[in-house]
Formats: structure tokens, sequence, C-alpha cells
């Protein structure tokens, strides 16, 4: 959990892919909370990008049993983990992530797990925000 290791990969490879699949158009980047590699490597390359987009983690709510992911009390967080490179940490409720990974299944064909159904949930959500502002 502490290894520089694991955010420097997502620094050279996860990042510079999602700045190229996106053409550099990316405004938001999702991710669940586990080890918070990728989360700090990504963050890490898309803000020296653009320090505009906006880094958004994801914990299970309390009392939320997602496999892969977890809600770091502060004094336990990876020592890799940087909270000033997350703009913002969202709660998934279990029950949410478990019916977006259904549905990520059945309409999208994508077989995902738990953990990448609350990431998507948090996605859908945040998009259906910034169309309502």
């Amino acid at each position: 959990f502490g290894n520089p290791d694991n955010s420097e990969a997502h620094y050279l490879s996860t990042g510079p892919e999602i700045w190229q699949q996106t053409h550099g158009k990316i405004t938001h980047f999702v991710s669940s909370m586990g080890t918070t590699g990728t989360i700090m490597g990504v963050a890490k390359y898309l803000k020296e990008k653009n320090p505009d987009i906006q880094i958004v983690g994801l914990q299970p709510c309390d009392g939320a049993a997602i496999a892969g992911i977890r809600r770091w009390p502060k004094e336990y967080l990876p020592t890799i983990y940087d909270e000033t490179r997350v703009d913002r940490i969202i709660d998934s409720p279990q029950h949410e992530a478990e019916v977006t990974m259904r549905q990520l299944a059945r309409q999208e064909g994508i077989f995902a797990g738990v953990s990448s159904g609350g990431s998507a949930w948090a996605a859908i959500k945040i998009a259906e925000d910034i169309s309502q502002a």
C-alpha cells in the first residue's frame, strides 16, 4: 500500500493513455480508492496536463462492503496518498454500486466488479449534475 511504484506505474501508463484517448478533453476522472495508486498516478499526470481537471475519489459509504476499495480513516491512508491531488471524494452506497455493475453488464457488455460499478455510478451522478447546471 505504500509502494511508490504503484502510483508511478499509473503516472507513466494509465494517465497518458486516458489523456491520449480523450484527446485532452477530459474534465473529470473518477477512481475507486483501494491502494490509491491509480488515483494518485493518474491525478498527477492529468493535473500536469490541465490543472482544471477534477479528480474524484470513490469510497464506500459507512457500513458498505465493496470489495477492492476502502473507507480509509485519515490516520490509515496509504503513504502514497496525497490529499492535495483529489478534488472531491464521493461515498458510494453498496446497493447503487451493485445495481450499476449489473447495468454495465446488461446494457454495455462490460463485466466489471462492484468497485467499478461504484465508480461508474459516481461518474453518472457527476454527469447528471453537470447537465443540470
